[in-house]
């Protein structure tokens, strides 16, 4: 399986630049502050958002260099993408994410809250000095989005009735709204047509709803170690995905359980089980590949360079973490 930091290699000073901008355009305010982005922004973390928007920049801009504002959409796409994760953490009540202490469990719920808020209110005042009316209204509508799709996932809580268009939705807003937006954006910087930049956002919201299903399904397959959490904690939390649902249509019984909100003792460990002997994980495999093959049919219509090559390979990549 080919590693996001190897795929990544072309734009690899571009990334590590995006960390060191990140760390000072975060924590020059407060000393708080700054321990949570040298806590949020250190080497962990794929940079899969930020590495995206970069990748388009140079796809779309092939006989000269990024400029400032592409690097710019990159840093507010990451604190955007922080954000959400600080204030889904104090949500969830996640004591970890990938294996490190939460911001909310080493600095405490009003740190974690406060620096959530403050992210999304700093990546919208950079947005703003962006100056393009266009990309400061398809970002801003991330955040709504963003917040859109913790509503929905806090309503449909052990909800047996969800469908599959349903978490669809909710996983468009969570995850995908924010590559599609942030991938259009990055083309409209460098002034590609409008066709293109539909282009770019059907690339970005297929490739996001691949790696959220793929996520989903990971969280039944994955072990604790890759995971950075224990398996099932998103069945345990009551948030219904793919693999869930698909098994309801053949697991009768696994109704019982979710109704119940795994009251009895082993009911979570008997869902998990039920989960992994029908077909919802290979349905769900499917739905991710149906996807993935989507996106890399949207950017393949870039002009072959490099940074094209491995935004179809990112494609791949997605669907390899089953493996």
């Amino acid at each position: 399986m080919t590693s996001a930091t190897s795929l990544f290699s072309p734009i690899e000073a571009d990334l590590c630049l995006l960390v060191e901008n990140l760390k000072q355009l975060v924590g020059a305010k407060h000393p708080i502050l700054y321990a949570a982005a040298e806590h949020l922004f250190g080497a962990r973390g794929k940079r899969l958002r930020p590495a995206i928007v970069l990748l388009i920049s140079r796809a779309t801009m092939p006989e000269q260099d990024i400029t400032s504002k592409h690097r710019r959409l990159a840093e507010i796409t990451e604190m955007i993408h922080t954000a959400s994760l600080v204030h889904d953490d104090v949500v969830d009540e996640s004591e970890l994410r990938r294996g490190v202490p939460t911001v909310h469990s080493s600095f405490g719920n009003r740190v974690a809250v406060l620096a959530g808020d403050f992210l999304f209110a700093q990546s919208s005042w950079y947005l703003a000095n962006l100056d393009n009316l266009t990309v400061v209204k398809l970002l801003s509508e991330v955040i709504m989005d963003l917040a859109e799709g913790e509503i929905q996932q806090g309503l449909n809580r052990f909800d047996t009735d969800l469908s599959i268009e349903a978490y669809l939705e909710k996983s468009y807003y969570k995850t995908a709204s924010l590559i599609a937006n942030s991938s259009k954006s990055a083309g409209l910087l460098s002034g590609v047509s409008a066709e293109m930049a539909d282009n770019l956002y059907h690339y970005g919201r297929d490739l996001g709803l691949a790696f959220q299903i793929v996520d989903d399904i990971l969280d039944f397959t994955g072990s604790i170690d890759s995971l950075g959490k224990p398996a099932g904690s998103d069945l345990k939390s009551g948030n219904l995905t793919a693999p869930v649902l698909y098994a309801l249509e053949e697991k009768p019984y696994l109704e019982v359980l979710i109704e119940r909100e795994f009251a009895q003792q082993g009911d979570l460990e008997q869902a998990i089980a039920l989960v992994k002997d029908g077909h919802g994980i290979e349905r769900s495999r499917e739905l991710a590949a149906k996807h993935a093959q989507s996106a890399a049919q949207f950017i393949s219509v870039l002009p072959p360079s490099e940074s094209r090559q491995v935004l179809i390979e990112l494609t791949d990549y997605v669907l390899s973490r089953l493996h």
